[in-house]
C-alpha cells in the first residue's frame, strides 16, 4: 500500500495509546514544571505522529486535549496563563500535513463544546484566552498559504460545523457567542494589511447565512452586532481618516511649491495621492505633489476600522438571503434593516464631494 493508505500495526497502536496516557496525566500534573516539560515534549510528539502513514489522529489528539484542557486549568496568573494559552495555540504549527492542523483545530472545538459547561466562573478567562489564541493562531496558518481559497473555505466550514451553526453542533452558547465578538478582531490581527475586500466578504459569509436561517433570536443579535453593525459603524472613522490625510496631503502639497524652483513650474507636476481603501476600492486623491501612498491607519484600539470591505456588495449578499421565501420574516426584517444602514454607509464613503 502507499504510506497514505497503511495502517499502525497493532504494537504501533498500543505505543501511541501509552503515549497519548501519559502525556495526557502529565498535562494535568499538579506541578507546573511537569506540565510545562509535556506540553514542550508534545509539540516533538505531535511531529513526528503527523506524518502521512501514521495513520488516524482523532482519538488520539481528543485524549490529548483532554489534558491540555486540565493544563490551563491548573494554570495561576494572569500572564502566564496568557503565555501557556499561546504555546499551546502554537502547537498547530507542529503539524506536517493539513488535515491533522485540521483536526487539531476540530478536536479543540470538541473538547471546548464537552467541557465548557463545567468551567467555574473564575476560571472563564483563561479559556477566552484559550479559544482567542487557537484562533489567531490558525489564521496565522491560513495566512502562511497566501491565503488560498481553497483552505480559507475549509476553515470556515470547520468553523461553522464545529461552532457556529447552532442546527449542526452541540456548541455551547458562550463559545459560540465568544468566537462571534473576537473574530473580526483577530482577523484584522491577522490579515488587516493584506486582505482585500472581496476576500473578507468570503470570511464573513457564513455569518451571513446563519442570520438568514437561525431561529435562535439572541444568536441574530449577536451577529448582527457583533459582525455586521461593527462593520457599518467603522464608516465614519474611515472618513474622518481618510480627510485627515487629505489635510495632511495638503500641507505637503503647499511646501511643496514654496521650495519648487522656476525650471520645475514650466513641467508637469505629479500629484500627491491620499491611497485609501472606500467602499473596497482603492481610491486615489489627487491634490498636487509627489506620487505617494499613505498606510491605512493601524490604530491598535481599533483593529476592526483597518480591515477593507465592499459595503455594496455586504448589502448585497444580506438582501439576496433576506428575499428568498424560506427566510423567516424576524429575520428578514432585521436583515433589511441592515442593507439600509449599509447602503446609507456606501454614501459616506462618496469621495466626489472631498477632492476638488
Amino acid at each position: 500500500k502507499p504510506p497514505s493508505q497503511q495502517t499502525p500495526v497493532p504494537g504501533e497502536k498500543k505505543m501511541a495509546a501509552a503515549a497519548e496516557l501519559q502525556f495526557a496525566q502529565r498535562l494535568a500534573s499538579n506541578e507546573k514544571r511537569c506540565r510545562d516539560r509535556a506540553l514542550s515534549k508534545l509539540r516533538r510528539y505531535l511531529s513526528a505522529r503527523s506524518q502521512p502513514s501514521s495513520g488516524n489522529l482523532g482519538p488520539e489528539l481528543l485524549k490529548i486535549w483532554k489534558g491540555i484542557f486540565y493544563c490551563m486549568w491548573m494554570q495561576d496568573k494572569p500572564l502566564l496563563q496568557e503565555q501557556l494559552a499561546k504555546n499551546i495555540a502554537q502547537l498547530v504549527h507542529a503539524f506536517q500535513n493539513l488535515d491533522a492542523k485540521f483536526l487539531f483545530m476540530e478536536t479543540f472545538c470538541q473538547t471546548m463544546n464537552r467541557e465548557w459547561n463545567g468551567i467555574d466562573r473564575l476560571r472563564l478567562d483563561k479559556f477566552y484566552t484559550l479559544i482567542r489564541q487557537v484562533l489567531r493562531q490558525f489564521l496565522q496558518e491560513v495566512r502562511s498559504s497566501g491565503w488560498e481559497d481553497s483552505l480559507v473555505s475549509r476553515f470556515l466550514d470547520c468553523l461553522t460545523a464545529e461552532v457556529l451553526n447552532p442546527a449542526g453542533n452541540s456548541a455551547p452558547n458562550g463559545v459560540r457567542y465568544h468566537f462571534i465578538d473576537i473574530y473580526l478582531e483577530e482577523l484584522a490581527t491577522v490579515g488587516a494589511q493584506e486582505l482585500s475586500a472581496e476576500q473578507n466578504l468570503k470570511f464573513i459569509d457564513p455569518f451571513c447565512c446563519i442570520a438568514a436561517k437561525t431561529k435562535d433570536r439572541v444568536l441574530l443579535h449577536s451577529i448582527t452586532h457583533g459582525i455586521f453593525e461593527l462593520i457599518v459603524d467603522q464608516a465614519p472613522f474611515a472618513v474622518e481618516d481618510l480627510m485627515k490625510e487629505l489635510e495632511r496631503s495638503e500641507g505637503v502639497d503647499d511646501s511643496s511649491e514654496d521650495q519648487a524652483s522656476d525650471s520645475d513650474l514650466d513641467e508637469p507636476v505629479l500629484g500627491k495621492s491620499a491611497a485609501k481603501h472606500i467602499n473596497g476600492a482603492r481610491e486615489e486623491l489627487w491634490c498636487g505633489g509627489l506620487l505617494d501612498v499613505v498606510e491605512l491607519s493601524s490604530d491598535p484600539l481599533l483593529p476592526v476600522f483597518s480591515l477593507q470591505f465592499d459595503y455594496t456588495a455586504i448589502a448585497g449578499r444580506l438582501f439576496e438571503l433576506a428575499s428568498k421565501s424560506k427566510t423567516a420574516a424576524a429575520n428578514r426584517k432585521r436583515l433589511y434593516k441592515l442593507v439600509k444602514k449599509g447602503m446609507d454607509s456606501v454614501e459616506l464613503y462618496s469621495i466626489s464631494n472631498l477632492c476638488r
